[in-house]
């Protein structure tokens, strides 16, 4: 464990943390609008409330079952970024969302999608700053990764599509919200995370 945290460095390593912390509350605030969460996200709040479970454990519980694809498959995308996101994002999300909720909740659609937009930019600076570091995929990221790999002529993009298509139903089926949430973070981050990646993560790893 000591070489592995030496070869990836400190640097990274806080940069994943820091990052999984803003994406964490960047995920809250998404559910604090109201407007639908990332179909992954926006899944397991939805079943683990048909379950009468907690949302973090079942989020952890699912990542389980991902992480056995990524391990018998993907290995080379396992790092410490993978065990912090899987065991750790699930109860960030339910810290923030637990102190912002009661200080402020959108009553009207404009300011839902003004708190949607907040959302929608830290979000993309916590996922810059987690992908930037490159110290692990999370279970969930690294299946559409392994898709492209192992499906002759399958682009990512397509990938994204279907595992992302998959839990926006099963949300919907199991009564989520799909929504406007739904659709920015399909479509829309990646014009925010670029600019942070030029901005701010690849700065900080020295890329830039």
């Amino acid at each position: 464990m000591k070489n592995y945290f030496q070869k990836v460095g400190a640097r990274r390593v806080i940069m994943m943390f820091v990052g999984n912390c803003i994406l964490g509350l960047g995920i809250s605030i998404f559910k604090l609008a109201g407007l639908g969460n990332d179909p992954f996200s926006g899944m397991n709040m939805a079943v683990a409330a048909v379950l009468a479970m907690s949302y973090p454990l079942f989020q952890i519980l699912i990542n389980l079952v991902y992480f056995v694809v990524e391990a018998a498959l993907g290995r080379r995308y396992i790092g410490i970024g993978t065990i912090v996101n899987a065991v750790l994002l699930g109860y960030l999300v339910s810290f923030f969302y637990a102190v912002l909720s009661p200080l402020y909740v959108p009553q009207t659609l404009p300011m839902q999608i003004l708190v949607l937009l907040a959302g929608m930019i830290i979000t993309s600076l916590g996922i810059s700053l987690y992908q930037t570091s490159d110290v692990g995929v999370a279970p969930y990221d690294a299946l559409s990764l392994i898709m492209a790999e192992r499906i002759n002529k399958l682009p990512y993009f397509w990938c994204r599509v279907i595992t992302d298509g998959c839990c926006a139903l099963i949300c919907f089926l199991s009564g989520g919200i799909i929504g406007l949430g739904t659709l920015v973070t399909a479509f829309g981050f990646g014009p925010f995370i670029h600019f942070f990646n030029v901005r701010v993560s690849e700065k900080l790893t020295g890329q830039k």
